[in-house]
């Protein structure tokens, strides 16, 4: 008899733990892109240049930089489940922050409530990601990683679906007049104070709505039995665990690219928005845009994850990268609406990355994996500085988006050669994994 079988990518003992962490892919998924769209809310409500605003992501992805060592720690010394359920506490927490925050009508507040939120999405990928990957065979480890991540642009869909019809959809302050500016430009103090209120509380109610879907997690993880796989030395050991993962050049590599990766792609889904808007497209249309690209990415992750049985998945990045270069070239240099199709066709490259790039980082690390995983979550944090850095190129003229001419496109336009310059980090990095690691 022929023993020459792949090993199942879900043992079936494990089907149940698996199906509910990976519930969880989507429920982070949701509270990205509920979130990018507020950049663009925000900034007409509260009057903000493109810095001042790009500062909801700042806080938002900078929670995952701050917490998630201290979340390595606690699933190294206590247990997976302990891990999730802390994530979990600290979502909540976070979401049900934004009634005060609304309350106060205080900017400073909603981009704490946003920090706390990811303190927990710090803790639930910390713990996630890792965990799917034990959950199996090693050799089906990246593809199983693939197949759970596919999970998360369910969320994003439904965040984006939140967004555009209870959020952007009943937003006072975009409404526009008949020769298309914006009528809360024109309104009196008091009248604009009365507008802002309303569109404050417009944007709590979701998040506090989140809140409690939460807890109703929380709840339903507390009292499923987990498994923790192999208990090896309960001692913590984080210091030597630290200094072993970063004498490995293929994880050290792995951290570095994933952070130029989220970068990307906040940037890419952020600031699409704004790419509309200059072609003369409003924020609660320009959603359908940013429907097409994460269906586009949804799509493509099933797809990939199927040509990952096939094809090196080292080599699938590289080829994913050097395409997403070409559609950012578009998105720069084609102007009106087919630039934007550009941009939108970039979500089909980014599918495969952010799961392929941990996986082959994390490949062979054993138990150091937990503490590994931790900073790889830390460089999420790309999704904090870069859109800032996006920002201030939007910022260079004025608060507008075609102020300034760049090449000879407007600067909204020439500020999207950041996430190009991103993905060429990534294609060094496929390539790389394809000729020097040897994964497949």
């Amino acid at each position: 008899m022929k023993n020459d079988q792949k090993p199942a990518v879900v043992p079936r003992e494990l089907l149940v733990p698996f199906l509910l962490i990976t519930s969880l892919f989507a429920l982070w998924g949701f509270a990205n892109d509920i979130t990018n769209p507020m950049v663009a809310a925000f900034k007409r409500i509260l009057e903000l240049n493109n810095t001042q605003a790009s500062w909801v992501q700042a806080a938002f992805y900078g929670g995952y930089f701050t917490m998630a060592l201290p979340a390595a720690y606690v699933v190294k010394k206590f247990s997976y489940k302990v891990g999730i359920l802390v994530g979990l506490g600290l979502y909540a927490v976070g979401a049900l922050m934004f009634y005060p925050a609304a309350a106060m009508e205080n900017y400073v507040f909603f981009l704490l409530a946003l920090y706390v939120l990811t303190f927990g999405l710090a803790f639930l990928e910390t713990t996630a990601n890792p965990y799917i990957l034990a959950m199996g065979d090693e050799e089906t480890a990246t593809l199983r990683l693939n197949l759970a991540q596919a999970f998360n642009p369910l969320g994003a869909l439904s965040g984006l679906f939140v967004a555009q019809f209870f959020i952007l959809g009943a937003l006072q302050s975009d409404d526009v007049s008949e020769d298309g500016s914006y009528i809360y430009n024109t309104l009196s103090e008091s009248a604009k104070a009365a507008v802002k209120t309303s569109d404050l509380m417009v944007i709590r109610n979701p998040y506090v709505g989140l809140g409690l879907f939460v807890i109703f997690m929380f709840v339903i993880i507390a009292i499923v039995k987990m498994p923790e796989g192999k208990k090896e030395n309960q001692v913590v050991g984080l210091g030597e665990s630290i200094k072993r993962i970063f004498k490995k050049e293929r994880f050290v590599g792995g951290m570095i690219t994933q952070m130029f990766y989220v970068g990307a792609q906040i940037m890419c889904w952020t600031y699409i928005y704004q790419y509309a808007e200059n072609i003369g497209i409003n924020n609660t249309d320009a959603v359908n845009y940013a429907y097409a690209a994460l269906l586009i990415f949804l799509l493509n992750r099933f797809l990939c994850t199927y040509l990952l049985k096939f094809i090196n998945s080292g080599k699938l990045l590289m080829i994913l990268s050097i395409t997403a270069v070409g559609f950012c070239a578009g998105t720069i240099f084609i102007q009106g609406e087919v630039g934007l199709y550009s941009l939108v066709m970039v979500s089909f490259c980014m599918s495969l990355m952010f799961p392929t790039i941990y996986g082959i980082a994390l490949t062979g690390l054993g138990d150091d994996a937990k503490s590994a995983s931790a900073f790889l979550v830390m460089a999420i944090v790309g999704g904090a500085f870069m859109p800032m850095l996006q920002g201030l190129i939007l910022d260079i003229g004025g608060s507008g988006y075609s102020d300034v001419v760049i090449l000879g496109v407007p600067e909204v336009n020439f500020s999207f050669i950041l996430p190009m310059l991103c993905f060429f980090v990534v294609a060094f990095y496929g390539h790389r994994a394809y000729k020097k690691y040897g994964l497949e």
